[in-house]
């Protein structure tokens, strides 16, 4: 099969989908693979290193789409990348439809054949093309909620870990899983004032467990959220439905009970976000502010840390996407099955249930 790489266009977006030794397994197993110029520099690679891989390097991205079978990507399509999609095309990428209906339209309309890496799912409910980038975004919703609490970004003007003698800053994390977990445990680790709210109280029960008291974990419900996020300085918002929109936990007049210059870190923000007032923001212009709370809405968010994140991320992608490039997507999925639910658009239709309904979309038969 003919694998090809784009450079990714979203803003700040220094990921690349196959790092030089993904390169080199993909063409040991039989395929050709070409590689936009200069897509790994963001993260540490050289044009050189995929030529040595055995890539062959073309100047642009429609050199790119027009000669490649699959197109593995980081990143979802963007619109001026819509016309470059081809009929029967294998794309393998995050999608997130439920928060880009005008790319599911787009899908449909070039008849792509298109899996999303965050809808992979293990029989356990795993998704494991989506975990490491939600353990990275975790860590770094921390860590960027610290820096915008700064006051000359607009913030209440926290430490987070406090000094001896000095009230510690109050983190507010919604949701339990991977994000909100390896966020909570950056809190922790800074020293702040850490409480999880969260719907499964058998997911509670492992915090607890995890975190040996250490951090304050509570039912997630109305009352909850509203005494909690009284006393935030940093709320991250970490919730996650497979496929579907984010629910809206924050509302516009749960900012009223917020304390001026707090923070919103919506990690959410890739499948709509979980607060009313939350939109995508970039990394050249994170943070913006409503009602005196601060919003950081970044949905590319471990680009920031690329070299980390494209090793992180491959290490999972590959190994899915030479099977894809070996048998194709029936073949594949009827060897692992984790792979079906990944199938999100094809023979221009959705295929996905749940991304289906969050886009009021019939599914395929």
């Amino acid at each position: 099969m003919k694998i090809g790489i784009p450079k990714e266009i979203k803003n700040r977006e220094y990921r690349v989908a196959a790092t030089p030794d993904c390169v080199r397994a993909y063409v040991a197993q039989g395929n050709s693979v070409v590689v936009q110029q200069d897509a790994g520099l963001g993260a540490g690679f050289e044009n050189a290193e995929y030529e040595a891989a055995g890539a062959k390097l073309v100047a642009d991205a429609a050199m790119v789409w027009a000669s490649s079978d699959m197109i593995v990507k980081v990143k979802e399509p963007l619109p001026s990348e819509y016309d470059l999609m081809r009929p029967g095309q294998l794309l393998f990428t995050y999608l997130h439809l439920a928060a880009v209906p005008e790319l599911a339209l787009a899908l449909m309309r070039q008849r792509v054949t298109a899996v999303a890496y965050e809808t992979i799912e293990m029989a356990d409910g795993t998704l494991p093309c989506l975990v490491p980038m939600s353990a990275i975004a975790g860590r770094l919703s921390v860590q960027q909620g610290a820096k915008y609490l700064e006051k000359q970004f607009g913030g209440r003007g926290v430490l987070l870990g406090g000094v001896p003698g000095v009230e510690r800053g109050k983190v507010v994390v919604l949701g339990g899983g991977v994000v909100g977990t390896h966020a909570a445990k950056m809190a922790v680790g800074l020293g702040a004032d850490v409480t999880i709210l969260e719907l499964s109280h058998r997911r509670l029960a492992e915090l607890d467990d995890l975190f040996g008291g250490r951090v304050q974990t509570l039912v997630s419900n109305e009352g909850n959220l509203v005494k909690s996020l009284a006393k935030a300085d940093l709320v991250i918002g970490a919730v996650l439905v497979t496929g579907a929109r984010a629910p809206k936990l924050i509302r516009r007049e749960h900012l009223k009970g917020m304390l001026p210059g707090s923070l919103i870190v919506d990690v959410a923000i890739d499948q709509g976000g979980c607060a009313e007032t939350i939109r995508a923001t970039t990394h050249d212009e994170p943070i913006y502010e409503v009602d005196r709370v601060l919003h950081y809405a970044v949905p590319n968010m471990p680009a920031a840390v690329a070299r980390t994140s494209t090793q992180a991320l491959t290490s999972t992608t590959l190994p899915y996407g030479l099977l894809l490039a070996a048998r194709g997507f029936e073949a594949a999925a009827a060897i692992k099955p984790e792979l079906a639910p990944g199938l999100n658009a094809a023979n221009g239709k959705i295929m996905h249930p749940v991304v289906a309904a969050a886009l009021a979309i019939p599914q395929a038969a």
